[in-house]
């Protein structure tokens, strides 16, 4: 054992076992002597140390000695120590042959094991040959695997104990690529619910040649674990060879080892993949891509797929030309249902990464190329708690279905985008563009609703007309307006960026003066926000300035966010800024687009450089600012209401709970009157 290990074992901090060795020097019970020092490291006699903290009574645990092998290592032959994965995955193999044949190892020799190990695996998919790698050690390895699972008291909590362990002792590529448990349930309970829908009983199959986390997430989170049918890779690398061994010492059946097309009975299967995997730790964003092609090709719309992978290749901008081209082709083929940028840390060992989900299922072949969609979610700001978890998951079911079925589900994160708009997009798959329903109304139907909101609220002062379908026009045979880059509309001079004024800006609040506007005011524009004198202001910041009516000042942090300044004269606080559109060249550019474009980003997108405006046909911009400016009158008549009823109700309480008011000339229905039984009463 190291001076880890026995932290671990004790349950205290590592520098407390530092200080046993030094103070119990010259005692009674001095700290044991260290019987190996590898590459400077003392290695401890595990039993010896037991001994030791049950004499003491050191530490804080009180079943250290029943815990041991937990906690230690298996002495090898020889000086030299084997590598953690030989030893390793010996270790796990001589578990499952444990569970296998449901006795002790120790007492076989050699030759024994190795027989033993024939028996059980005779086609050599799973163990045999990390048993016969082990070589002198086999022996004691076996001693070992016996007192491990005695101290878990199964082979197989003894197996899941190591995997639990693998960032102390196992090998560092599982370790990489282990994921945190909210992303294991996250993808299990997809995979589960994605299943639920499928005809027959479906099988899960483990695409990518992994360790299996998120597969025995599934089978744990299915209750008749016994009849789970789970596909294993058809490779035979590290990874999935542990996985076999991982299913096998579980009791859960393996499946066919050739892989998921040799399933008997129903066709319904679910893939699970993970890349990079634990044994191609170095994959490209090309060869993941290729990866999920391979998947893509052998789905038909009877099964279902769940991919992870970094979000920069899923879902955020991809510079490489060649693998853009690649992850557009995947979408073209009409099979990846949901796009889901989620927060970063659900990588253990790479926390600050971000990491996107996939789901593939049915392509929709009736319907018009151009017609198609994908849902798109960006829980980049979120935790994955269990309500997200199972919000996120109700929605990724639902985009399995055709359009009636999208139009009957409430979603909650998701929006659904056309494919093709995804394909045109430059940057990210899941940036807001701001057409939330573009994918379930038409034009026509959208001018019905509005007709029909103008009718309900007396707003009839314009009309809209539909825009007649067509590639790439607008009514009137105009160009359909475009999206333009911020940076392009800076360079063209259309846009100008005005940074914040940088100061302590004054926290009271006045009743006069420059409103002061920060991403707080932004965040909630119909908060009452603080006030300046202008001279204190100047005096305060010389060569500050103010804003003028129509800028759009914006934030980027905790999420895009802008407000039209419509009046003008307003203090801008960094870190919020602002844009101000040319008046003689707007370039298509309108203040309640711009802003619209920008609440409308994900909380991800905050290189407001690259943001995407759209502009305005130059006939439409005069009446749509003068139809918004009366809507807004219209919101703030209504806001104005709700605040003098919201006093008056404040009021009539507090006056008449108070005894200093009282109601008259209100109608009270008379209480429900019930009739008296009679019957059955003495």
């Amino acid at each position: 054992m190291t001076l880890t290990d026995i932290a671990a074992l004790a349950h205290v901090q590592r520098p407390v076992v530092s200080l046993w060795r030094t103070r119990s020097a010259g005692s009674a019970h001095p700290f044991p002597d260290p019987v190996v020092v590898d590459d400077g490291r003392p290695h401890f006699d595990a039993d010896e140390v037991a001994a030791w903290l049950a004499v003491t009574g050191r530490g804080n645990n009180t079943e250290a000695g029943a815990d041991l092998a937990a906690f230690a290592q298996p002495q090898t032959q020889g000086t030299e120590q084997q590598t953690s994965r030989p030893r390793f995955d010996g270790l796990t193999a001589l578990l499952t042959l444990k569970a296998l044949t449901g006795g002790m190892l120790g007492h076989l020799d050699t030759d024994e094991l190795l027989d033993t190990a024939d028996d059980h695996d005779p086609d050599d998919l799973f163990l045999f040959s990390e048993i016969a790698s082990v070589g002198g050690d086999l022996v004691s390895l076996a001693h070992f695997a016996d007192r491990l699972a005695d101290s878990a008291y199964t082979a197989a909590e003894a197996f899941e104990g190591l995997l639990a362990n693998r960032f102390r002792t196992g090998p560092p590529e599982l370790a990489a690529t282990a994921l945190t448990d909210a992303a294991e349930r996250l993808l299990a309970m997809t995979a589960v619910e994605l299943a639920a829908g499928l005809d027959g009983e479906p099988g899960f199959v483990d695409a990518a040649g992994g360790g299996g986390d998120v597969l025995m997430a599934v089978v744990d989170a299915l209750s008749e674990r016994d009849q789970v049918r789970v596909v294993p890779s058809d490779d035979d690398g590290p990874a999935a060879r542990l996985l076999r061994r991982r299913l096998r010492v579980h009791g859960v059946d393996a499946g066919p080892a050739a892989g998921a097309d040799r399933i008997e009975g129903s066709p319904s299967l679910v893939y699970l993949a993970q890349y990079p995997s634990p044994d191609r730790l170095t994959m490209s964003t090309a060869e993941i891509l290729t990866a999920i092609e391979r998947i893509s090709d052998r789905l038909d719309d009877h099964q279902r797929a769940v991919v992870l992978a970094p979000a920069r290749v899923l879902s955020d901008t991809v510079a490489d030309r060649d693998a853009a081209e690649l992850r557009s082709g995947i979408l073209r083929t009409d099979r990846v249902r949901a796009i889901v940028r989620l927060p970063a840390g659900l990588l253990r060992s790479r926390p600050r990464e971000v990491q996107a989900l996939w789901v593939l299922g049915p392509s929709f072949a009736d319907v018009p190329i151009a017609d198609r969609w994908t849902m798109v979610a960006d829980l980049g700001q979120r935790a994955l708690t269990q309500d997200v978890s199972r919000d996120l998951v109700s929605d990724l079911v639902a985009s399995m279905g055709d359009l009636a079925t999208v139009r009957a589900h409430a979603f909650r994160f998701a929006r659904l985008v056309r494919t093709r708009s995804l394909l045109a997009a430059p940057g990210s798959l899941v940036a807001d563009t701001g057409h939330h329903g573009d994918a379930q109304r038409s034009p026509a139907e959208d001018a019905l609703r509005v007709e029909h909101l103008n009718r309900i609220l007396g707003t009839a002062g314009f009309a809209v007309g539909a825009v007649p379908a067509g590639p790439d026009r607008s009514a009137g045979g105009q160009r359909a307006p475009e999206r333009v880059p911020v940076a392009r509309l800076l360079a063209a001079r259309t846009l100008r960026y005005l940074p914040g004024n940088r100061w302590d800006a004054p926290s009271e609040e006045t009743a006069t003066g420059a409103a002061l506007l920060g991403p707080a005011e932004i965040l909630d524009p119909t908060a009452q926000p603080r006030r300046i004198p202008v001279l204190d202001f100047v005096q305060q910041v010389p060569g500050g300035r103010l804003t003028e009516p129509g800028d759009v000042v914006f934030c980027t942090s905790p999420r895009p966010a802008a407000m039209v300044d419509t009046a003008g004269g307003s203090v801008v606080v960094f870190p919020a800024r602002a844009f101000r559109i040319d008046a003689g060249d707007p370039g298509g550019l309108l203040a309640e687009v711009v802003a619209a474009d920008i609440n409308a980003l994900g909380a991800s997108e905050k290189e407001w450089r690259r943001w995407l405006l759209r502009t305005t046909p130059e006939q439409q911009r005069a009446p749509l600012q003068a139809a918004l400016r009366g809507l807004r009158h219209e919101q703030d008549a209504l806001r104005e209401r709700l605040g003098l009823v919201e006093e008056l109700a404040r009021l009539i309480l507090d006056g008449v709970a108070g005894g200093s008011l009282t109601l008259t000339g209100i109608e009270v229905p008379d209480a429900p009157t019930h009739p008296v039984p009679t019957e059955g009463t003495a």
